[in-house]
């Protein structure tokens, strides 16, 4: 797909091309090659996924300085390519503030929005933003927010480790991971998936991943309290990544919102969640 500005963004339709279309954002780092059901499944449910890569990732053009709110403009652009009027939004991790976004500034044509361990603004007020949140990324976050070039070097280092070895990226993660996260990439299968989805991430340049952090930590260029549609919170309450206080703040803010809050669940559970949030994202409809 290419953009008003010229941009090409790296786009893949899964499923029935007449069913009802979901956007699949994907989380960070990530990419359209994320987690999704097979095509059949899709079929079946009478459902059309759309995922594409955010500005820096895999083959899709950077958006240099790019806010949260920037989504908008992408995702418009390719419904109108494939001609999608109207048209739910499901986003995961980095991939649920994007989706967000959607429901906020694309009211006309988003139906419903599901946010999985998402995040909530940086200047949320009330919000510890940092409270339950693992080392890595405090740390990660802070540096992105007060050393930008520092920031910037680190993770391009880093991404040049990881797009040689992508399993390097669970690896550094295991040690902060909680139980439940850990029964979920063991896994072979899910495993297999996560290292394909963070080597495309990365494949080009580190500059998807660091943008997302950067405009996580920056003013996200909306107000979730103005979303008006219905809107799904996923989280597990264990989640050391995205804790679940930011799904909870989210929760009182946006008026349309069902928070659905799991007790024994973490970051990486969301993946299981994914199916059963993607039906309730085109039931009725």
């Amino acid at each position: 797909m290419r953009t008003d500005d010229g941009r090409h963004l790296i786009t893949e339709r899964l499923g029935d091309p007449q069913g009802k279309p979901v956007f699949l954002l994907h989380g960070t780092p990530g990419s359209r090659l994320g987690p999704a059901p097979r095509g059949m499944v899709l079929y079946q449910r009478g459902m059309q996924l759309i995922a594409y890569d955010r500005p820096g990732y895999g083959g899709s053009d950077r958006l240099a300085g790019r806010s949260v709110a920037d989504v908008a403009q992408d995702v418009r652009a390719i419904a109108d390519e494939l001609e999608l009027e109207r048209f739910s939004v499901v986003g995961r991790s980095g991939g649920a503030p994007h989706a967000l976004a959607c429901a906020a500034l694309m009211p006309d044509r988003v139906d419903r929005t599901a946010a999985l361990v998402t995040l909530a603004p940086r200047d949320a007020v009330g919000l510890d933003w940092f409270d339950g949140m693992a080392a890595s990324n405090v740390d990660a976050y802070t540096s992105a927010l007060d050393d930008p070039g520092a920031f910037t070097e680190l993770f391009t280092l880093r991404s040049d480790e990881i797009r040689k070895d992508p399993i390097k990226l669970l690896n550094d993660l295991r040690h902060e991971l909680p139980d439940s996260d850990r029964a979920v990439v063991a896994d072979a299968g899910v495993r297999s998936m996560l290292l394909r989805n963070y080597q495309e991430a990365l494949r080009t340049s580190a500059w998807g991943w660091i943008d997302d952090a950067m405009a996580f930590c920056g003013p996200w260029g909306f107000d979730p309290a103005d979303i008006t549609g219905p809107v799904m919170l996923w989280h597990g309450e264990k989640d050391v990544f995205s804790p679940v206080g930011h799904s909870r703040w989210l929760a009182e803010r946006i008026p349309g919102a069902t928070a659905v809050l799991e007790p024994t669940a973490a970051h990486f559970d969301a993946l299981h969640a994914l199916p059963g949030v993607l039906n309730w994202l085109i039931e009725d409809l």
